[in-house]
């Protein structure tokens, strides 16, 4: 018998990438040290990594604007199809399944890890990365996983308050797994290398696609034919293009079918998240490279520990979510929320001390609580035949903008390192003046209260779904 549990495979998939993404900027970095200085990484003399040098262009301040331009390929190359396969798995996932959406970004993310493995053993060009990126994002990416997660737990959760709960808990997965792989990477890569860690995630994603192939129970039945007399032989049951329109008129009707009153608040609650996405993972899309700079020249061990630390604020992210949604609204919580992430930007923008750069993590100790609340928000709009359509343009959003703000901030910082390396994260802090203004706006819009009566009343009669142990007939 199958569970109905998908918190396990955000999990593993939280350990296994964050067991490799630090790496990632680690292994471009010294790659390019290698080619832009002609000597060999300095892995244990800071001097010579971050000695003071006379002219006004150190060798350092040239590897860190060579490594920001390269994340910035990256991105730009792997943006537009990974944007695409998540608009289209997700929202077809309310007719197709969710588990369609967990297993192609699996299947990207071990293509991902298999191609660095190879580019760090035959010492492959640094270049190749760039592709492997592209190629991993026609499997989906992150967000089109995430999408179809928060689906999977919103067909389980038809209450409101069990589902909000329910994706907090998703968060603090990630942030918990991710904390501890990225305090093993740096351990991890000064015992053994970049080699192994490479081996050990792959082996993880591995036993993340057998779990959800053969343990993880489907939630969405599968549909019936249509209608109609069947398509003469030997031609496709569901054109490619009809299929495309299919899944644009679900999104569509997303909008149209409600009311201008709901269509008014879902349209504000998206542009809140992703003004929120754009700001926070671009305002922090530079730490490493800035914990890598002078006058902090952090090492692989402090940048585990730094990474570590971010477990604790998914952590009291969701204990802040689970007190405060017990007396505080949920726009509150988000601004709370949305409050953190400002102080916390400040602070990193002036630390200069190993100290100071640890203690950042305390202003932010809120700073997740936006996205799950803002996610329960929106799922509570829709009814549950809608989710799939909703989670994919959320996930769509959450992509667009992560990848927008990662290109921007990762050319702005490249083009400021040398004379205001704090500038993005000021500017990060700036930006979330927007999602706060916006979340005034739903607050006038439609208030918790107004918005289930006004749900109950324009919802059809709904499908009921398993719930979370309940076998499928």
């Amino acid at each position: 018998m199958g569970l109905y549990l998908v918190e396990p495979v955000v999990a593993i998939y939280a350990f296994a990438s964050f067991l490799v993404y630090p790496l990632v900027q680690q292994y471009v970095y010294r790659r390019l040290w290698e080619e832009l200085t002609n000597t060999t990484y300095p892995d244990h003399d800071l001097t010579s990594r971050c000695g003071n040098y006379s002219n006004h262009s150190s060798p350092h301040e040239d590897v860190q604007r060579a490594a920001s331009l390269f994340s910035l390929y990256s991105e730009l190359f792997s943006m537009v199809p990974s944007l695409v396969v998540t608009l289209l798995l997700v929202a077809s996932s309310d007719r197709r399944g969710r588990k369609i959406t967990i297993v192609l970004p699996l299947l990207g993310s071990l293509v991902y890890a298999l191609s660095f493995l190879a580019i760090s053993f035959f010492r492959l060009n640094l270049y190749l990365l760039v592709a492997a990126n592209f190629v991993s994002s026609l499997f989906g990416g992150v967000g089109t996983l995430l999408g179809g997660c928060f689906a999977y737990v919103a067909d389980l959760c038809p209450d409101g308050t069990r589902r909000t709960m329910r994706m907090a808990g998703v968060d603090m997965v990630i942030g918990l797994l991710s904390g501890v792989a990225s305090l093993s990477t740096g351990y991890f890569l000064r015992a053994a290398g970049f080699n192994w860690p490479f081996v050990t995630a792959v082996l993880f994603h591995l036993a993340n696609l057998a779990y959800v192939a053969l343990v993880l129970e489907e939630t969405v039945r599968a549909p019936a034919d249509p209608p109609g007399p069947p398509p003469p032989d030997g031609a496709p049951p569901a054109p490619p293009r009809r299929a495309v329109l299919s899944l644009a008129h679900g999104v569509f009707a997303l909008f149209a079918a409600g009311g201008r009153r709901r269509s008014a608040l879902l349209v504000l609650l998206l542009l809140t998240f992703s003004s929120y996405s754009f700001a926070n993972m671009g305002g922090l899309s530079a730490v490493t490279l800035y914990e890598l700079n002078e006058p902090l020249c952090w090492d692989e061990i402090l940048i585990g520990y730094g990474s570590a630390l971010s477990t604790v604020v998914f952590l009291t992210s969701f204990a802040g979510v689970a007190l405060l949604s017990r007396c505080l609204p949920d726009a509150a919580i988000v601004l709370v929320g949305l409050l953190s992430v400002m102080s916390g930007l400040v602070m990193i923008a002036f630390a200069k001390t190993t100290l100071m750069m640890f203690l950042v993590r305390i202003p932010m100790l809120l700073a997740i609580m936006p996205a799950p609340v803002l996610r329960s928000m929106m799922s509570k709009v829709v009814s549950k035949s809608e989710q799939g359509a909703l989670f994919a343009c959320v996930a769509f959003l959450e992509s667009l903008s992560s990848n927008v703000a990662f290109a921007v901030f990762s050319s702005l910082y490249a083009a400021t390192v040398a004379w205001a390396p704090g500038f993005t994260f000021l500017l990060g802090a700036g930006l979330c003046l927007l999602p706060i203004g916006l979340l005034g706006a739903v607050v006038i819009v439609g208030p918790e209260e107004a918005k289930e009566k006004e749900e109950e009343a324009i919802l059809p009669q709904e499908e009921t779904y398993p719930e979370e142990n309940e076998p499928l007939a």
